[in-house]
């Protein structure tokens, strides 16, 4: 052949103005992946309250959301499956959006709350709770709340250095990880059976018995939180241009950074005290929405809506594969999220950035 072939450009975002200066840019490619990831999301979720021992057909499941179910599937539907399904919607999009957050401020596809210590020094709080005091439940998704605020603030002091750069963050937060983790097995290692045996069940992280009083904190949190980290996007995305290029457009690189941060951690600890220590789903989310939509910047919207699919079709799967609350989903996310991870790291070194 003779003649090149030209290469198609992407297209452009549109951009959406409203009264008073506002503007929204809008990729459409991005638009798309957003509805058929919520339409996924919402289908596992029908699927998921149909499951169990009692099966229920997805028109039944509809018909009873609606009202118009037994008295039975009323209290099945209401009382048993939607808090499950619920906790499941919400806790997977506060870790994909928070997983975002982190890998755009430490500007490295491995800064997630798994890795850097967050989920650890949660379930550090929660072991403290169970092992020491037997607290109840809430007091245990207190603990976990506690701790994982305690490591956060712990890692940014630690990795604090004239600004906060993002390897050295990453660094810092892996050493915590690795010193709460030990804290964990000496813990474990001085509980009797009785504590031993729940810290390691709640260690898991799984959506079995989550009920209302799980869901109405976490929706909370969620309704304030989700807001406050999707305003961060703009500067995020300077942000990942580097600070000088940052500081040259008008961004407060330290409050933006300490305001994004404080907000990832909110949200990761939200859902680990709803629903213990998922693993990998604030890895994954972030990494996958960008290969979905293909648009720069930190994609916080899509990969909320990730993160939502992920930890619903996980559950779903896990429910379908091994049968109803055999394997729980923190189980089949960290089987799973593991082979995903050992691919990212061999693609990262592959190009060169590892």
């Amino acid at each position: 052949m003779t003649a090149t072939t030209a290469t198609k450009a992407p297209r452009p975002p549109r951009v959406l103005r409203a009264p008073g200066g506002l503007s929204v840019r809008l990729h459409p490619r991005s638009v798309l992946v957003v509805a058929l990831l919520l339409a996924c999301a919402l289908a596992a979720s029908v699927v998921l309250i149909g499951s169990g021992d009692y099966p229920m057909e997805p028109t039944d499941v509809l018909r009873t959301l609606t009202g118009g179910g037994t008295g039975a599937q009323e209290f099945i539907v209401r009382e048993l499956r939607l808090p499950r399904v619920v906790v499941g919607l919400l806790a997977g999009a506060a870790l994909g959006l928070a997983g975002a957050v982190f890998q755009s401020v430490t500007r490295n596809p491995l800064g997630s709350p798994d890795v850097l210590g967050l989920a650890q020094g949660a379930t550090t709080g929660a072991l403290l709770v169970i092992v020491l005091w037997h607290g109840d439940t809430a007091s245990v998704a207190a603990g976990a709340a506690a701790g994982g605020l305690a490591a956060g603030a712990a890692i940014y002091a630690l990795a604090w250095r004239k600004g906060v750069h993002g390897y050295r963050f990453v660094l810092v937060g892996v050493g915590v990880a690795a010193v709460l983790t030990a804290l964990i097995g000496y813990l474990l290692t001085k509980a009797g059976l009785t504590d031993a045996a729940r810290a390691t069940v709640w260690m898991v992280g799984s959506l079995t018995g989550r009920g209302w009083e799980q869901v109405w904190p976490l929706l909370g949190a969620c309704a304030v939180l989700v807001p406050l980290a999707l305003g961060h996007g703009r500067s995020l995305r300077m942000l990942e241009m580097g600070d000088d290029t940052a500081y040259a457009l008008g961004v407060r690189v330290e409050r933006v950074r300490i305001g994004a941060l404080g907000t990832a951690v909110l949200l990761t600890t939200a859902a680990t005290a709803a629903a213990g220590p998922i693993a990998f789903v604030a890895l994954a989310a972030p990494q996958v929405a960008r290969r979905l939509t293909r648009a720069p910047g930190p994609n916080l919207f899509a990969a909320t809506c990730t993160g939502a699919a992920l930890l619903t079709g996980a559950d779903l799967a896990a429910q379908r594969l091994f049968g109803a609350d055999r394997l729980p989903v923190g189980a089949f996310t960290g089987m799973a999220g593991g082979c995903y991870l050992l691919w990212l790291l061999f693609t990262e070194r592959r190009a060169g950035r590892i």
